[in-house]
């Protein structure tokens, strides 16, 4: 017996009636069961294919799911993929070809800030909604300008917010900090300067990498000899892990904290060593095996981290807000109010802009002035021991 087959139907209604949405009643005379047609565009090959591979996991694992439960009113998921290689000239085309085809109903888009952006002009002349994974705020704001585009990630304002307020707490008074070379990461750098100016943390130095550097050790050492107690690392995770195990070949010994664009998965594997004791700020459920699960919602976060880990062999951090994505989605078909067998574009549009779903990340709330949805409470503070995050405290 497969493991998604192993949950049982309790868990599968648990995971979908965890959201405020499914599970309404959407009467019609004329049963719909035409497929729900969600388009990715993902990076499955090129410098962001780690994270890119994982969000296909998590989409196929989700839609599969979603199929089982029988909670789509006799209708079926159907997910068609395609490789931007990581490469915003690619990605346009593929959105282009997405939205040509009638038969899609809305666009998840992966992590890469430069396509969700490059997009965005498309998107709206074609009138289709996308829920991007990427992290800028430039990806969903000014929400006037970018009415069919969502956002599905942690922001950085919030995620410095978080940052700030451990460092604080753990006594932190001077700190560099390591951030890529692109929109999110200058956004993560003028977030944390706001905030060390209120936490009475001295940004002593700042150093960028590319998000294609394979090599940080200068930048890293460049930071170190300000002498800071402190080291904040915002790039991807496979940055995250060389400035790490720079900083540990450096013999630092001060406190590493990481922004949740670090987050990746959730055995730390060789860098265990490099990274213990540091800090993540990230979703809760990257660790929900520690968290008692008291709620239908936390309920269907552990079975969600249980499915993953059973089938893959381990957990990634991003999974959820691809799965999340699905849902919602899938959620704004079903609300939409088209006609059976007929995709209700601008329908989907105004059903995700009112959305409030308690999905697998954490909170997820949009509104009209807001196109970013996970709210600043999904956000929590992990710590790295014996080779894996925990909970903090």
């Amino acid at each position: 017996m497969t493991p998604i087959r192993s949950a049982t139907a309790a868990a599968l209604a648990s995971a979908v009636l965890a959201t405020t949405l499914t599970g309404c009643q959407f009467g019609a005379d004329e049963q719909d069961t035409s497929p729900i047609v969600i388009a990715a565009d993902l990076e499955l090959s090129g410098a962001a294919a780690p994270i890119g591979k994982a969000y296909q996991r998590a989409l196929e694992l989700k839609v599969e799911q979603l199929n089982a439960s029988g909670a789509l009113n006799g209708r079926k998921v159907d997910l068609r993929v395609k490789d931007n290689r990581s490469d915003a000239s690619e990605s346009l085309r593929n959105i282009g070809d997405f939205s040509s085809d009638s038969e899609v109903s809305a666009i998840i888009m992966g992590g890469c800030n430069e396509c969700a952006v490059g997009a965005v002009r498309t998107i709206n002349e074609k009138r289709i909604p996308t829920i991007a994974l990427a992290a800028s705020s430039a990806v969903s704001t000014p929400v006037a300008e970018r009415r069919y585009v969502f956002k599905l990630s942690p922001n950085a304002a919030d995620s410095a917010a978080a940052l700030a307020s451990e460092m604080r707490r753990k006594g932190v008074r001077k700190a560099g900090v390591l951030h890529s070379d692109d929109a999110y990461g200058r956004e993560g750098l003028t977030a944390l300067r706001a905030e060390f100016a209120k936490a009475g943390v001295k940004l002593l130095r700042e150093e960028a990498v590319r998000t294609t550097d394979t090599e940080v050790g200068q930048q890293v050492k460049d930071l170190l000899a300000k002498k800071p107690d402190s080291l904040v690392v915002w790039t991807p995770a496979e940055q995250a892990t060389l400035a790490a195990t720079a900083a540990q070949q450096a013999k630092f010994e001060g406190e590493l904290f990481f922004d949740a664009a670090a987050a990746g998965d959730l055995f730390l594997g060789a860098a265990s060593r490099a990274t213990e004791r540091a800090t993540l700020v990230f979703t809760q459920t990257m660790v929900i095996d520690d968290v008692i699960a008291t709620t239908p919602a936390k309920a269907a976060r552990r079975q969600w981290f249980q499915d993953y880990t059973a089938r893959f062999g381990g957990y990634n951090g991003s999974s959820s807000f691809a799965a999340d994505a699905v849902q919602l989605i899938a959620d704004a078909e079903l609300r939409s109010g088209g006609e059976p067998g007929e995709v209700d574009r601008d329908g989907i549009r105004d059903v995700l802009e009112t959305t409030q779903l308690d999905g697998l990340s954490g909170p997820i709330r949009m509104t009209p002035d807001n196109h970013s949805g996970l709210m600043p409470q999904a956000l929590t503070t992990l710590v790295a021991r014996n080779g894996r995050w925990r909970l903090a405290g």
